[in-house]
């Protein structure tokens, strides 16, 4: 009887500990994903998943050229087919765009046909949306909604070319707390080689309230950059890791 018992708790155990690296955004269980560069680093990185969201993703886009910042933007599919300009606003401002599904549906829920589909279709939109752009090979970075993986959502990621990216400080941003708490968040996690996640939009529906993140990148540019912090891309800060992009 306590044989049985101890097994049901170790399967239990097990159980909950697979549940928490299907989510957790430094998990590595499930196969490699890029989630910044060793602690210390002076590099930053900001990213921006749920968009194209008007106006604060082009809010979003005068500050960070104000500040002469590059951002990584991770975009839904289907608002990127209902605002391609917005897409094309982002790309020729310098910043690189992601795949962050068609639907920003949760993968880990999906079988795999389901999966490359979400993963295809919004390579597409961005392929439509960005044209001959010189910076379309940008689109081949991908972030799952929510953070959700398996290994299969992995696997067929990198059959389709693209690299997985999460995060490792996050802003909490996403039911729009004052620019104040995005900041003090970011502040309690922020160590160097960071990927910070902030949103510039909502995947509910386009229109999301993301003002106060706007005011929060401002000030955090500022900050970290009067405290010798460089800000970076994922694909350049990939290009100084270990981190193998593609497949």
């Amino acid at each position: 009887m306590l044989e049985l018992a101890m097994a049901g708790a170790a399967c239990a155990a097990a159980a909950v500990c697979a549940g928490y690296q299907s989510m957790a955004p430094t998990g590595q269980w499930y196969g490699e994903t890029f989630t910044g560069l060793a602690r210390g680093s002076r590099q930053i990185a900001l990213t921006y998943d749920d968009g194209p969201n008007d106006p604060h993703t082009l809010r979003l886009l005068e500050v960070l050229a104000r500040h002469n910042v590059r951002a990584t933007f991770f975009l839904i599919g289907r608002y990127v087919q209902q605002r391609p300009e917005i897409v094309r606003e982002i790309v020729q401002a310098g910043h690189v765009v992601g795949n962050h599904t068609f639907t920003h549906s949760m993968l880990i829920f999906k079988g795999e046909a389901g999966i490359r589909q979400e993963l295809l279709s919004c390579t597409h939109a961005l392929q439509d949306a960005i044209g001959e752009s010189p910076n379309r090979e940008s689109s081949n970075l991908f972030r799952p909604p929510f953070g959700g993986r398996r290994p299969a959502v992995l696997r067929i990621a990198r059959e389709l070319r693209l690299s997985p990216v999460m995060w490792n400080v996050t802003g909490y941003d996403w039911n729009a707390p004052p620019a104040a708490v995005i900041e003090a968040k970011v502040a309690r996690q922020l160590r160097g080689g960071d990927v910070i996640l902030l949103h510039d939009g909502g995947h509910k529906q386009r229109g999301a309230d993301r003002s106060q993140t706007v005011i929060a990148t401002d000030h955090l540019i500022a900050n970290y950059k009067s405290r010798g912090y460089e800000f970076r891309t994922i694909p350049q800060m990939m290009a100084e890791s270990r981190f193998v992009t593609g497949a």
